[in-house]
């Protein structure tokens, strides 16, 4: 038994044609085969709701659908003045007669030529089946950025991205970061964009990412940069301080005689890109002095640079 097209989009028999294209677009995404690669159900599903919205997507196929049923498109010889035409419908259907004259108007059966009306009839059926250049027209894509938190981008993650649609209204969708991702990089959402015309696919919803900054970390390709602050004593004694990281908390080793500036590297600590190798930390130490500093101490430690030589700056030239 044919499937009943209101019924696969979920739409009642008096629907509009906004209301059509509406259902149209929410099945063509859940259904999508490039969002289900493994579940044939839902390719089926696709095709049946595309075949559904190709004919009660368009007014001339609705009303013909609406008239005559799901056999409504099949052909069968063509009249002779004067004649009806016997529709010849597909398996499982019964055969149904009617006057085309209902249609052209009483020429048709007046034994007036009807040559110009065949060469209309069919010029209009080859639009219907795919011969008009107009027929399957492929959805527009849709532009827009998304703001993804400097954590997502590098672990991954899920952020929502509100879609200001054609029509006027909004939507607002989830979307999957890959971990690794970069400020400007795209992402491509198949089948999230405009409904194609005349039943034709939809476009895509092309995605330009905007990573947000972080106060310590900061990026560089695969690697993660964090700018630590540490005493003017452990500068000089060396230490192990911990660091926060995407990872969990690591240990990093300070050796001693260590200058503001120095960057230390951790192996395998960076960004984890998807079929990549990790990229590393690099931890760059800024020696940080208490801004009460008594004088008893300031004393001491002019009393510290002098001891030794030479000077950091003394061979600074323009």
């Amino acid at each position: 038994m044919a499937e009943d097209f209101y019924r696969v989009l979920g739409v009642s028999r008096d629907a509009s044609q906004a209301e059509i294209q509406k259902a149209y677009r929410e099945l063509a995404r859940k259904y999508h085969p490039d969002l289900n690669p493994d579940d044939k159900n839902a390719t089926k599903k696709f095709q049946q709701v595309q075949a559904a919205f190709d004919v009660l997507g368009n007014p001339e196929k609705r009303e013909l659908y609406d008239r005559y049923g799901s056999s409504f498109e099949t052909t069968g010889s063509g009249p002779r003045p004067g004649q009806s035409w016997t529709y010849q419908p597909g398996a499982g259907g019964g055969s149904a007669d009617f006057d085309f004259s209902q249609f052209f108007g009483e020429r048709f059966g007046d034994g007036g030529d009807p040559g110009g009306l065949f060469e209309q009839l069919f010029r209009s059926a080859g639009a219907r089946t795919g011969k008009s250049a107009g027929r399957g027209r492929r959805g527009a894509d849709v532009a827009a950025e998304i703001h993804v938190p400097f954590q997502t981008a590098v672990l991954g993650g899920e952020v929502q991205v509100r879609i200001a649609r054609s029509g006027g209204s909004d939507e607002t969708l989830t979307v999957k970061i890959p971990p690794g991702i970069d400020d400007g990089q795209k992402i491509r959402l198949r089948g999230q964009g405009e409904p194609g015309g005349r039943g034709g696919p939809p476009g895509d919803l092309i995605l330009t990412a905007r990573v947000g900054s972080h106060p310590v970390f900061s990026r560089q390709g695969s690697n993660l940069l964090a700018r630590v602050p540490i005493t003017l004593g452990e500068a000089a004694r060396g230490a192990k301080i911990d660091l926060p990281t995407p990872h969990g908390t690591v240990a990093v080793t300070v050796p001693p005689s260590t200058s503001s500036g120095t960057k230390l590297r951790v192996k395998g600590m960076g960004i984890a890109p998807r079929n990549k190798p990790p990229g590393d930390l690099l931890v760059e130490v800024l020696v940080a002095l208490p801004r009460d500093l008594a004088e008893a101490d300031r004393e001491l430690l002019a009393q510290f640079d002098a001891k030794y030589s030479p000077h950091p700056r003394a061979n600074l030239r323009w």
